[in-house]
């Protein structure tokens, strides 16, 4: 498994090592001591899993501490571009948008510390995602960010007439103007 820097302090990409041959393939997803050696430390206790099809764009969503969530996050079927925003006041990177390909043939993880909004975009016919959390849901917690906020500048790879947005996350607020109370610990 390899573990890549994002430039991001504390999200990190995960490559696996695949083995294929003409029966198909086969990689361990998850592994609690390699990822605690790449100084990934969670204890996960929910897992997650959508299923949306091309133009949904889900996010950006989070949980105010002290219920954030971490999160692992992997396409088990087709592809999805990956956002997350940096809300942790005192970041180098507080404010700043990452994104990422994630695709069933790429297999490629995410790794989100808490203090990070999530979303994603289906750039596949239909995609299937899975996150592991390390904490549960917590609707009182439930934040989130508007998916078209102009100074974030988010290029969701969908065009405008086809997308598909929730009515929930059409009435989020704009990342200035949002409730976000975390602090970066470096």
């Amino acid at each position: 498994m390899r573990f890549i820097e994002t430039g991001f302090p504390g999200l990190v990409l995960i490559e696996p090592k695949v083995f294929e041959d003409e029966r198909g393939y086969f990689y361990e997803s998850y592994n609690a001591r390699l990822y605690t050696e790449a100084g990934i430390d969670c204890d996960f206790v929910q897992d997650n899993q959508s299923k949306s099809s091309y133009g949904v764009i889900r996010g950006l969503h989070y949980q105010l501490a002290p219920n954030a969530q971490a999160k692992l996050v992997r396409v088990i079927s087709g592809e999805v571009l990956d956002v997350v925003l940096d809300l942790r006041k005192g970041s180098p990177r507080y404010g700043e948008v990452f994104a990422v390909r994630l695709t069933a043939d790429n297999k490629k993880q995410l790794f989100i510390p808490r203090g990070f909004a999530h979303g994603f975009s289906v750039l596949s016919e239909e995609a299937v995602f899975f996150y592991k959390c390390d904490a549960y849901y917590d609707k009182n917690s439930e934040r989130g960010i508007r998916y078209d906020d102009p100074d974030l500048g988010v290029d969701w790879m969908i065009p405008e007439k086809k997308q598909k947005i929730s009515e929930k996350d059409q009435k989020l607020q704009f990342w200035k103007e949002a409730e976000h109370n975390f602090k970066f610990q470096a």
